[in-house]
């Protein structure tokens, strides 16, 4: 649905869309222009060029506002295979990547169009019959207008909306950015690393992404992995890797591993060029909670139903979820809605991750409302956060052990849920003072009592008659520690 609001992308710019990322490796396609000639992907890489392609639907808007702004044409004739600046520095094609349209819809008499697509335009024109053609290369077609920028090397060096990166001025810049193509015979790239960021105790495996950039096929290559200067881990490829080819070295496990910065270095026999062997990783430790007791915090944007979240334990299985039914928001093209807090009860000392997703792939902030997430524990302290991701996002974290002040929070009730007349609030006190909160959706507190210095069996109550029928939240805080759950007055 958010492909009807396309408009807004353009305008604002780059947004976190859920095309095929930077640094993916691509496979070859091989497809036919509408003046039946075949272009082969790989064809243009092996000759050192840079590759750019536009996918873009006749019917579109924003797409028709790119084409005639002229980038992609000027591009072309600037740096195409007969270019006037720098001929053969790279090739570009505009693909029509909706099926249902026509030549005639390219032509700008169908009924689909925006206008005349193909009149004036140098670069090659791809018509596509089925998206299969195309995404079998690993490049999906997510929205229009997308683009994706690839060097030789196969791999790709920017995606996303094709007005926020296709002017000529950045594509130009690109091209400096690009890799050198293969001319030894040995040359060995890392050319990503694969392990986890988020890591929550004992050992852990590091993963690198190796490329062959050498003309002779790779049959062997090291990695190691330091921190601080130490060697902490190490790997080793043997087979046979051809021309840009890619290979995943899972390493050895560095042992009590507590996180922080690491270097990777690749080297290979006779390797002509050591720019390329190394790349950098950080790798984020879990935060501790207090308690078993944390709690989930969503703000979802527009599109609240495209998001939901997970906690799942060491071993991945599921043991707490949300959302993935919250109700859309209408009339205005952005906003967001806070979801009412979620508390779990997790086993103490052990470790979770939190995965939070979005169905359409581009997260929950910013471009549809400025949604976000967190997950607190019973003192309010903040284990997790986050907004702007595409897919998904996963983090640790670590629970702690049950204290005497949430034993007695974990008595905590209220009731009757729905209300109608009354809140009643009860829980068991701790010769402590105690703050018992009302608040409505938005976190603002609304009603609120003190009880000092009690022990034992408590009950505190609020009448509902000047609240508004809907979703509100009961707090109560003690000594640092915070305890809450959600309430309907109707």
């Amino acid at each position: 649905m958010k492909k009807l609001l396309f408009s807004l992308a353009v305008l604002c710019g780059a947004s976190a869309y859920a095309q095929t990322p930077v640094g993916t490796v691509v496979n070859n396609f091989t497809l036919t222009d509408i003046n039946g000639n075949s272009h082969s992907l790989f064809n243009y890489l092996d000759q050192g060029m840079m590759v750019v392609i536009d996918v873009s639907a006749t019917w579109c808007g924003p797409c028709w506002s790119y084409h005639n702004a002229g980038h992609l044409n000027n591009f072309y004739n600037q740096y195409g295979p007969t270019g006037s600046v720098q001929a053969g520095a790279a090739m570009v094609f505009f693909v029509e990547g909706d099926p249902q349209t026509n030549a005639n819809d390219l032509n700008g008499t169908g009924a689909n169009t925006q206008g005349d697509w193909v009149t004036g335009e140098n670069m090659p024109i791809i018509d596509l019959a089925n998206q299969a053609s195309f995404e079998n290369s690993g490049m999906t077609i997510d929205y229009f207008p997308e683009m994706y920028v690839i060097c030789p090397n196969r791999v790709i060096i920017a995606s996303g909306v094709a007005g926020a990166i296709g002017t000529v001025a950045n594509l130009t810049s690109l091209l400096g950015q690009c890799p050198p193509p293969a001319s030894n015979p040995a040359d060995v790239a890392a050319l990503s690393y694969l392990g986890s960021l988020n890591h929550c105790e004992g050992s852990y495996t590091p993963s690198v992404q190796i490329q062959n950039n050498g003309t002779s096929p790779l049959t062997a290559a090291t990695v190691t992995i330091t921190q601080g200067g130490t060697t902490v881990s190490t790997g080793t490829y043997s087979g046979s890797l051809a021309t840009y080819a890619t290979a995943n070295v899972t390493c050895s496990p560095i042992a009590n591993f507590t996180g922080g910065a690491l270097s990777v270095a690749v080297t290979t026999a006779g390797d002509a060029s050591a720019a390329n062997n190394s790349v950098n990783a950080t790798v984020a430790t879990a935060l501790m909670a207090a308690s078993q007791y944390v709690t989930v915090n969503i703000t979802t944007d527009y599109y609240a139903s495209e998001t939901s979240w997970n906690i799942k334990n060491a071993s991945g299985t599921t043991v707490a979820s949300g959302g993935g039914n919250w109700q859309d928001m209408t009339g205005q093209q952005a906003g967001q809605t806070v979801q009412t807090p979620v508390q779990v009860t997790l086993s103490a000392n052990q470790c979770y991750s939190f995965e939070i997703l979005d169905a359409y792939g581009d997260g929950i902030c910013c471009q549809y409302g400025n949604g976000a997430y967190s997950v607190t524990d019973a003192t309010g302290a903040t284990l997790l956060s986050g907004s702007e991701f595409g897919d998904s996002e996963t983090k640790p974290f670590k629970t702690g052990s049950l204290g005497i002040n949430e034993e007695n929070f974990a008595a905590m009730n209220v009731y009757p849920n729905p209300a109608s007349d009354a809140i009643n609030v009860s829980f068991e006190a701790a010769n402590a003072d105690y703050s018992v909160d009302v608040l409505d959706i938005q976190g603002r507190v609304i009603a609120s009592q003190i009880v000092n210095n009690v022990n034992g069996a408590q009950l505190v109550t609020f009448a509902t008659e000047n609240m508004a029928k809907g979703n509100y939240i009961v707090r109560i805080a003690s000594n640092g520690f915070t305890s809450t759950k959600s309430v309907v007055v109707r």
